[in-house]
């Protein structure tokens, strides 16, 4: 059991209530705390009045019913945290999961003390620098270079220990040349980027991030990715909040599962992932967009369905490993005269890239599509992935010039389970095999002979 030194944070009976059209407050200052003592005795009775301070009359006919009033202008309440408790370890890196409204954000929001919780216990043991929403703790009238100070400052940092990582920070945010314009002004991708290299920079000992990195391009959540492992391994803890499965796994060792507002599963990363994966609450074998402004997509095609299906053609997340899986997609051409490419992209629990598969070998090959919808399947023969889950990107690309239409990463996802029939790359062994892939091979044996030998 880790001792009080070991712990970096530890969450008790954590409840967080909203009150549903009503208007959220934080924290409160000192002024605005005196102010409140001072109104205290008049706030009953100015439930009873008009807008202008005086008494309402009772309409024609009716009797006016206080209690009633003030009962029926209280907002209802819905709770995004209920009775949360874990702890985290110096120099763990630990994954939140869940759907959206699960209560992750809100989670790292009273973890980074932004929201007051409503019941139980945070206790933070060490300097905190969060990383939650994009412009989260900048200044929107100061330069970049003024933010820096500023949030540096903030975690209580001496100008000094700024300065020595200014160049640091400004070259991994890649905005070297609007470092000193005003952040009003910057992209939502400059943004992201300077407040992931402010936090992760600024030598924070517990850094909590959220799903903001999906603002970035790939080569910017890489490098953050690889920032945090680098976090981690110089003791400092890390909460990372994502949809992106592989970095998950690939980034943390441990996952909390949440489903409104509690927590269902806290565990090794690869297992929280797999039962998140299968369950009912989980990433599905199939997806749909039916809303066109909402459709992955550009001018040219958009996507509008994905799944995974077994041999018989139905859909299904849990594919037995000795049968072939499907992995379809639906799209619509919007413009003619592109040779389009469907592809996907194969990765395991760990977070590895399995591989990527294109469209290479039809009667498409070098086809001008036509306006209409186009289903695209690519079978996967049997005896062939290892078991485990695999997340699966999808995406249609144009190669003369390279153009990405859409890549919708971990679209899908599905489960192999292994069998223990004997006729498998397992065979009677019913112990852990690693590998992302499985195949059967065909095997010769010949014994020599003692005159050969």
């Amino acid at each position: 059991m880790p001792t009080s030194s070991d712990i970096a944070i530890r969450v008790e009976g954590l409840g967080k209530r909203y009150r549903i059209g009503a208007r959220q407050q934080g924290y409160k200052t000192l002024r605005e705390r005196v102010n409140d003592l001072a109104l205290t005795p008049f706030r009953g009775a100015r439930l009873l009045l008009g807008r202008n301070g005086d008494e309402e009359e009772s309409p024609p006919g009716k009797t006016y019913d206080p209690q009633s009033a003030i009962r029926n202008s209280l907002p209802s309440t819905i709770w995004a945290l209920r009775d949360v408790s874990f702890e985290v370890k110096r120099g763990e890196v630990v994954g939140i999961i869940g759907r959206n409204g699960a209560g992750k954000s809100t989670l790292l929001k009273v973890l980074s003390r932004i929201t007051e919780p409503t019941s139980g216990a945070v206790d933070i043991y060490g300097r905190v620098s969060s990383l939650l929403e994009v412009g989260t703790g900048f200044h929107h009238e100061l330069t970049g270079r003024e933010n820096i100070f500023l949030n540096g400052a903030i975690l209580g940092m001496r100008k000094t220990e700024i300065a020595r990582k200014f160049d640091e920070i400004v070259a991994f945010a890649e905005i070297e040349d609007f470092i000193d314009t005003p952040v009003k002004h910057y992209s939502s991708g400059m943004y992201v980027r300077l407040a992931f290299a402010v936090a992760a920079h600024l030598e924070p000992e517990i850094l909590l991030v959220d799903e903001v990195l999906a603002v970035g391009d790939i080569q910017f959540q890489k490098k953050c990715l690889a920032k945090m492992h680098d976090a981690s391994k110089h003791g400092r803890t890390v909460l990372f909040v994502s949809h992106n499965m592989a970095a998950i796994t690939r980034l943390c060792e441990r996952a909390i599962l949440l489903l409104d507002g509690q927590v269902i599963d806290d565990n090794r990363a690869h297992q929280v992932v797999s039962k998140y994966m299968r369950s009912s609450f989980g990433s599905p074998a199939i997806r749909g967009w039916t809303n066109d402004a909402k459709k992955p997509g550009d001018d040219i095609v958009r996507l509008c369905r994905v799944r995974i299906c077994n041999q018989s053609g139905d859909t299904s997340e849990t594919i037995e490993i000795r049968q072939p899986v499907g992995v379809e997609m639906e799209y619509e051409v919007l413009k003619p005269g592109h040779v389009l490419v469907p592809n996907f992209h194969f990765f395991n629990e760990e977070g590895i890239y399995v591989f990527v598969i294109h469209d290479f070998g039809s009667e498409w090959r070098y086809r001008p599509r036509e306006v209409g919808t186009y289903i695209s399947t690519a079978w996967i023969p049997g005896n062939f992935l290892a078991e485990g889950t695999f997340f699966v990107g999808t995406a249609v690309s144009t190669y003369k010039p390279v153009t990405v239409h859409f890549y919708e990463r971990d679209a899908l996802a599905f489960y192999v389970v292994d069998t223990l029939d004997g006729d498998s790359a397992r065979g009677d062994f019913a112990g852990h095999l690693p590998g992302v892939v499985r195949p059967v091979v065909n095997w010769t044996t010949v014994a020599k002979s003692a005159a050969e030998t």
